[in-house]
């Protein structure tokens, strides 16, 4: 039997920063020996539709539902069937089964076998369901399949599941609930002992759920002697024995949520909590002092945030010399409580967004308060590019703290910063699909 794998893009054009997409190696992990796996990313590759297989598994976010949607039709005018899974088809499973003859809701790989089982015996189930308890005990991740693919040379490890925060714009706490689940370290260890390259980046949603078990975990990975970066919440920086264990086990970078300078909007989204611990400049200087580079985030259009919080945000990014940094415009996706409040609000547009074929990368999908979606579109894009041009570059680098505090972390400085300079032109305003108009997209009721 001869399985499919396709991790969609955004669109047409080819990214130079792709990396690993871990799913699919855990999903790969878990099929019955009979099976042979075919993959394709379809952001650094083409898709041959006309190559034979039994059944294509697709991957799908709400960026890329639209273009989904799109493969999935090509597929089944051969007449191969297709499953989708991820938080999109999670969320919205009406709309997901106009084009798949099945999904997957929640965690898929424990349900895979099943699956394949089913469709062996041709009683495959519409929707299969689960629900995200099962052990994370024996996962070893069958990196095979990407094999002879050009990705960043970065391996993406997961240690833990879940998130004990529930911001008002993410959905990983409607995806998970309650459910905090660690892997045994000694899995963990294992599988990066056996990656070829020694960086390697925790896509965890925080990986300290649990204090003890994040310093276990670090404790663990200093004999290894590797690199990593991950996200984390800025409440670390209020233990030094953590923040030390961090530095002495590799940590390059990490990704923290900012968000807002705005007290206001970060008790709207839920994340007062980011200013319980002291100012954002004290948690910065920890950071720094530990020689670990900071990626700092933050989203605009929350209801205090005005034109000037573009000014504001971008300046303290500037002067606090982050590594990287994004300045996103507020995004309703389907399972956060955002979506929800918004459209409630009657505040969206062209709800759903992801399937409008007009809708562009970086554009606002809802009405802010105190400016227009053009405004806020306009906003984020000029801070983002601000913040990576190539004098504000330079000035970023002279932190020899972090950013430049050995050979390698300038190397990754001015790597990342090159790349996302790139990137950051060419994916905004960049359609969600190839665009073929004549493609007909389908809205259930419950949209």
């Amino acid at each position: 039997m001869k399985v499919t794998f396709i991790r969609p893009s955004m669109g047409p054009h080819r990214n130079s920063d792709a990396m690993e997409p871990l799913a699919f190696a855990l999903l790969a992990s878990y099929s019955p020996p009979f099976v042979e796996h075919k993959f394709y990313d379809n952001r650094i590759e083409d898709i041959p539709y006309d190559e034979e297989t039994d059944l294509v598994a697709i991957t799908v976010e709400t960026y890329t539902a639209r273009r989904a949607y799109e493969i999935a039709t090509e597929y089944k005018k051969r007449g191969v069937k297709v499953v989708m899974g991820g938080y999109h088809p999670t969320f919205v499973p009406e709309e997901s089964l106009l084009y798949a003859d099945c999904i997957v809701s929640g965690d898929a790989e424990e349900l895979w076998p099943k699956l394949i089982h089913d469709f062996r015996k041709g009683k495959l189930q519409k929707i299969y369901r689960s629900n995200n308890l099962s052990s994370l005990e024996g996962i070893r991740p069958d990196r095979s399949i990407f094999k002879g693919k050009r990705y960043a040379p970065i391996h993406l490890v997961q240690y833990g599941r879940g998130c004990r925060f529930n911001c008002d714009f993410c959905s990983i706490k409607t995806f998970y609930g309650s459910y905090l689940g660690q892997r045994p370290i000694k899995d963990v260890v294992r599988e990066i002992e056996e990656l070829r390259f020694k960086h390697i980046f925790i896509v965890d949603d925080n990986i300290f759920s649990y204090k003890k078990q994040a310093m276990e975990f670090f404790r663990a990975l200093i004999p290894l002697n590797v690199r990593w970066s991950g996200q984390v919440s800025i409440d670390v920086t209020q233990d030094d024995e953590l923040m030390d264990l961090m530095q002495k086990s590799g940590c390059l970078s990490v990704v923290v949520g900012f968000e807002s300078l705005d007290i206001k909007s970060l008790i709207q989204m839920k994340k007062g909590w980011n200013l319980r611990y002291g100012t954002y400049t004290d948690a910065i200087k920890k950071f720094r002092d530990h020689g670990i580079m900071v990626y700092g985030t933050f989203v605009h259009g929350y209801d205090h945030d005005t034109l000037d919080s573009f000014k504001y945000n971008l300046e303290f990014a500037l002067e606090s010399k982050f590594y990287l940094a994004n300045f996103n415009p507020l995004t309703p996706t389907p399972g956060a409580p955002l979506y929800d409040r918004l459209k409630k609000e009657g505040r969206l547009i062209n709800d759903p967004w992801w399937l409008d074929p007009d809708f562009k990368y970086g554009q606002a999908q809802f009405m802010p308060k105190n400016m227009t979606p053009a405004e806020l579109t306009e906003g984020c894009f000029k801070a983002r590019t601000e913040f990576n041009s190539f004098s504000n570059i330079f000035k970023r680098s002279l932190d020899l703290k972090a950013n430049f505090s050995s050979p390698y972390h300038a190397a990754m400085f001015l790597a990342s910063n090159l790349i996302s300079k790139r990137e950051i032109r060419k994916k905004q305003g960049r359609d969600l699909a190839d665009q073929d108009k004549s493609f007909f997209i389908q809205k259930p009721r419950s949209i």
